[in-house]
């Protein structure tokens, strides 16, 4: 006995001894505190995360640095150039994402567009929603729904001010108009409205249950021992809001199947007629939830963050209301065409996504392998965060970084791709860049020609962040709102079609 506890200890011994001449000693980005025993550091997070992760970014003295969240490890790049590098010589490196329970359960097991593992079935699904879903073939042809959708915003505010200058809240009327814009592209109904009850109410509350979940980071994706104990019951609870949803697309792809639509949906089904194993009711389910969670409520924040800027900023305003008027007229309202031909307009948006992007952190990304930026070395299993918003304030990149200026986006001026990155870059940048352009686009064009918009208060909108992936404002935006007189005859003819 006493021999094989000799041997056994010898063996361990070995091992041990082994492992750490085996095991590689990594150059990390440095730190910028100690981690502690378990949570690392966990404690050092706060709200809203872009803002602090850029203080921890100052405090480390480095545009790159690593963090201990539990028992993972994570990287924060927050520089132009570590950016590039991060995205094109190591662009397949981090192409996958960090696995978090919300996508196992609602994300059918990390098989959807947004989280699945690169490779032959994500370059498969980003290949259909690329040319299938959101290509120009079938954004042109779902247009009437965008128009459809802004003329009844355009109806709803004058009713609401025709009088003369009313207080309106902008935040549920721009969701409103995104959401239905996209489940009626997705399903050809809408879902939607002021009055929410029945079968439509719980749908609604079942998305902003989804909603509410993604934009915030969960302890038991960063210390599992959480999960088996089911930490404040968060399994339990997204199991049943997957079920629940997972109700709802059946009964819609069901009610697709007995009568045909020209929708995103009756398009697959007819896809899958002839490639079953790739067209299942599952993908389907994935690319509905994908579509509903990335082209909502990002495309209404970014319109809520323009209309703050431009009614703290009158002269920009009236300068694009001007443009308005001199290329489109007084006769009739702005259309998708006529959004090449606004450059000031689009300076605008170009500005707004500058200071306050949909994404500030962009999607996190997860190395494959090792590898190294910016001269550190970055291992395996690695989660990668991009500080966009500190990059888009950096005053190294920007003259008065923190001004908002829609002249910075000049006619002669190119902008590097890794400066301004409001959709991501790379591989798994967002496929619905351009439908987002266009939704933003038209809308707020539609608002800068009927309405005049003015402040509440003579101070000025605050613009603090609250919290979530999207950068929601903290306080929704409520502004005075009035038609133009010039423009009566049009927004009758609005009221008319909504």
């Amino acid at each position: 006995m006493d021999l094989f506890i000799s041997a056994t200890l010898v063996f361990f011994l070995f091992f041990l001894v082994y492992k750490s001449f085996a095991t590689r000693i990594y150059r990390l980005p440095p730190s910028p505190a100690v981690s502690f025993p378990i949570i690392g550091h966990l404690h050092l997070l706060k709200r809203p995360l872009h803002r602090r992760l850029h203080r921890l970014s100052q405090i480390s003295g480095n545009p790159i640095f690593s963090l201990k969240l539990g028992i993972r490890r994570a990287v924060v790049v927050s520089s132009p150039d570590l950016v590039e590098e991060c995205f094109t010589k190591n662009d397949i490196i981090f192409s996958n994402r960090p696995h978090v329970l919300l996508d196992k359960y609602v994300g059918y097991d990390h098989t959807t567009t947004i989280g699945a593992p690169h490779g032959d079935h994500w370059r498969s699904l980003r290949r259909i929603v690329a040319l299938e879903l959101l290509s120009t073939a079938p954004l042109n042809g779902f247009l009437h729904i965008r128009v459809d959708e802004i003329r009844h915003l355009l109806s709803n505010l004058e009713k609401a001010s025709r009088l003369g200058f009313s207080r309106v809240a902008l935040r549920p009327r721009l969701f409103e108009l995104t959401f239905n814009v996209m489940i009626r592209m997705i399903a050809g109904k809408r879902y939607f409205t002021q009055e929410q009850e029945g079968e439509q109410g719980k749908f609604l509350e079942l998305i902003k249950q989804v909603f509410d979940l993604a934009q915030s980071a969960h302890p038991q994706d960063f210390l599992p021992f959480l999960q088996w104990i089911d930490f404040r019951g968060f399994q339990k609870k997204i199991i049943s809001l997957s079920k629940q949803l997972d109700g709802f697309f059946q009964h819609l792809i069901d009610e697709h199947r007995q009568e045909k639509k020209n929708t995103m949906i009756g398009h697959l089904l007819s896809l899958q007629e002839s490639q079953p194993e790739l067209y299942t009711d599952k993908i389907i389910m994935g690319l509905i939830m994908n579509m509903l969670l990335g082209g909502t409520d990002t495309s209404a924040s970014t319109m809520e963050w323009a209309m703050s800027l431009l009614v703290n900023h009158p002269h920009v305003l009236e300068k694009a209301r001007k443009e308005l008027d001199s290329q489109v007229g007084l006769h009739r309202l702005i259309n998708e065409e006529d959004l090449s031909n606004l450059p000031y307009l689009q300076n605008i948006i170009s500005e707004t996504f500058r200071l306050c992007p949909p994404a500030p952190l962009l999607v996190p990304r997860r190395s494959s392998k090792d590898c190294v930026v910016g001269g550190y070395d970055i291992p395996r299993d690695t989660t990668l965060f991009i500080n966009a918003w500190a990059i888009h304030r950096d005053s190294n990149v920007w003259d008065e970084p923190t001004v908002f200026n829609p002249d910075r986006f000049g006619s002669d001026v190119q902008v590097e791709r890794n400066k301004l990155m409001p959709f991501g870059m790379g591989r798994r940048s967002c496929p619905g860049s351009g439908l987002g352009k266009r939704i933003v686009g038209l809308t707020l064009g539609c608002l800068i020609q009927c309405f005049e918009w003015e402040r509440t208060t003579a101070e000025l909108v605050k613009l603090d962040e609250g919290a979530g992936l999207t950068m929601p404002k903290l306080v929704p935006l409520e502004v005075m709102c009035r038609p133009r007189e010039v423009m009566y005859e049009v927004l009758q003819q609005v009221i008319s079609q909504a």
